[in-house]
């Protein structure tokens, strides 16, 4: 998807279904053991253990690692999970961390976590379940079997918002053509890409955390979500006020801050991108519409963009009009006419109520 590797999801790759520190866990829970591990090493770490013995020397491998769980204290490994580094110890963090953990492992495990920074990946003996804790996260780490059928079910929710998210930026272009467009049929397109966005995210990690297993679900929600970001930055150039990049960069990141239960509240999500009235009608600049336009390039479309600066202004140029705007030239004038023609037309086909 093209977005950065956060802390989380370079945690997930290394318990991912096949990695020797999935395996470790996996062989401590069919030995009927528990375990605390945390994964990273450091002074924040060191003056919370107590007790144990340190090792030297003692490269990582699923089989030790499963061995020294078979003692009652925490396993420290270093950061990058190739050495263990103490074991049998006993962990005390900040009693005052808060924590909604009942068993005394998991409590430790979700206090440590917050007080250093570090993953930590508590296993449960009774219920033969590990539990990763990192920094006001919590997550189980769940059979394959039942990641992939998460996976697989997501990809269907998925699809049905992706084919909402399409309409609703239909409906949006013959709006905006028939010059009745507002507030509220934009709200509607960014409630849905926003929701779109989320539940790939989810989908995502359900992937990372399939390991080389997840490529097939990483393939079909590549294929979902082409577009969606780049759908977002135009909608918010085209009704955005002022549209400079601090700007849409401030917008964008209230939208995020929306919790997830609200992006149903047209109001609240309005709010968020400077709407005062959702019913307010409005004109768009033209930038979706026109990097829609195949084969026109991209210093042609913001010079266009440039000129008109209203899209009613652009779809109704003439050729003599479109040709006077730099880079234009009379070929491209004439692709332009012809492509706001049919977007006329198409707007038209569907009668009076284009909506």
């Amino acid at each position: 998807m093209g977005r950065a590797k956060t802390p989380l999801r370079a945690v997930f790759e290394r318990l991912a279904p096949g990695t020797p520190l999935r395996h470790a866990l996996e062989r401590i829970m069919q030995q009927g053991n528990g375990a605390l591990v945390v994964l990273g090493s450091g002074p924040g770490v060191d003056e919370l253990c107590t007790g144990g013995f340190q090792l030297t020397n003692s490269p990582f491998t699923p089989a030790r690692l499963a061995e020294l769980a078979k003692m009652d204290g925490a396993i420290v490994l270093d950061d990058d999970c190739t050495h263990i580094l103490r074991a049998n110890v006993h962990l005390l963090p900040n009693a005052s961390i808060p924590t909604d953990e009942t068993g005394a492992r998991h409590r430790t495990a979700e206090r440590v976590a917050g007080q250093t920074g570090k993953p930590v990946v508590a296993v449960s003996e009774d219920r033969r379940l590990a539990t990763l804790f990192l920094v006001g996260e919590k997550h189980e780490l769940e059979s394959p079997t039942a990641l992939a059928a998460k996976g697989n079910q997501s990809l269907q929710t998925l699809e049905r918002f992706r084919r909402r998210l399409d309409d609703a930026r239909e409906r949006l272009t013959r709006l905006e053509v028939a010059d009745v467009a507002t507030y509220r049929a934009v709200v509607v397109v960014m409630q849905r890409v926003e929701l779109v966005r989320r539940i790939g995210r989810e989908i995502e990690r359900d992937a990372v955390n399939l390991g080389g297993e997840g490529d097939l679900i990483r393939l079909q929600l590549g294929d979902l979500l082409h577009g969606v970001d780049e759908l977002r930055l135009l909608t918010l150039r085209d009704y955005v006020r002022p549209d400079r990049s601090s700007r849409l960069a401030e917008a964008a990141a209230a939208l995020e801050a929306v919790p997830t239960g609200e992006l149903n509240d047209p109001a609240r999500v309005a709010a968020s991108l400077g709407f005062d009235d959702p019913e307010e009608q409005v004109r768009p600049l033209g930038v979706r519409v026109l990097h829609e336009v195949p084969r026109l390039p991209e210093p042609v479309r913001e010079a266009v963009i440039k000129h008109f600066r209203d899209f009613q202004k652009m779809l109704i140029a003439s050729l003599d009009e479109l040709d006077k705007v730099e880079g234009i030239g009379s070929t491209r004038a004439l692709q332009l006419r012809h492509y706001f023609d049919r977007l006329i037309d198409a707007t038209r086909a569907w009668g009076p109520d284009v909506g």
